[in-house]
């Protein structure tokens, strides 16, 4: 999918390069990397067509197709719903370094109810310092805007207020001097997962979530944050 990403692939397709039946192969795969080969294969669509925004000066109109897309309307829908602004918006913000800072819906509501607290774990080896990024989705995708999050620079608990619903949780981060430098495209050093967290009546719910190296089985991460978000923090902390 990575490699072929522009072209039509179907799950027969798949299935058959990998020699499972379609069904085997749908299977293994949730349980690899959390949702489905059409979902996944998307991502890494939208996600490309972020790079090509942000790398070339290709029309929004090439970059649908050059990501996989044959009606501009449907890539601009979903790209949209994914990363939280459209691909023309995304490319000036970028360009411009003026993305304002995210806003959790359960702050632009004010009905969040419970609370989802955790700590972050490191691989054992250095990270050195970074900022973590921690969110509330409402799939197991990073897009769109979170329910909640919170943004790490110095090594303490998260905590994600929510409101009633089943959540997934997500952790990104990304080398602190990547975040001080004026380039848009920061991708993720280590990624983690929280234990699904299904909120209700006001309770508060515990999850950690270990950090690990990324790999190609992992999800790309769609919405604007963490490469472009509005805080520039300087505090250095580094997470052993």
């Amino acid at each position: 999918m990575w490699q072929h990403y522009a072209s039509p692939l179907s799950l027969e397709q798949l299935a058959d390069i990998a020699s499972y039946s379609k069904f085997h192969y749908s299977r293994m795969f949730n349980e690899l990397t959390g949702t489905s080969p059409g979902r996944f294969l998307t991502a890494i669509r939208l996600f490309m067509a972020k790079r090509h925004l942000l790398e070339t000066e290709a029309s929004v109109t090439d970059i649908t197709y050059r990501v996989g897309y044959n009606s501009l309307g449907t890539f601009t829908s979903r790209f949209t719903r994914s990363v939280g602004v459209s691909p023309t918006r995304y490319r000036a913000l970028a360009h411009g370094h003026q993305l304002p800072p995210l806003v959790p819906a359960a702050d632009r509501t004010g009905h969040g109810l419970s609370a989802v607290c955790g700590q972050l774990y490191f691989p054992s080896q250095a990270v050195g310092p970074v900022r973590v990024y921690v969110g509330a989705f409402n799939t197991p995708i990073v897009e769109g805007h979170p329910q909640a999050f919170d943004v790490l620079d110095e090594a303490r608990p998260f905590r994600l207020t929510v409101p009633d619903g089943l959540w997934f949780i997500r952790a990104a981060a990304v080398d602190l001097d990547d975040c001080a430098s004026r380039s848009p495209i920061r991708p993720p050093r280590l990624v983690g997962s929280g234990w699904a967290v299904r909120a209700r009546g006001g309770r508060v719910y515990s999850t950690d979530v270990q950090l690990r190296e990324v790999t190609p089985l992992d999800l790309p991460i769609l919405l604007a944050l963490p490469e472009l978000d509005g805080a520039r923090r300087t505090t250095k902390i580094a997470f052993h």
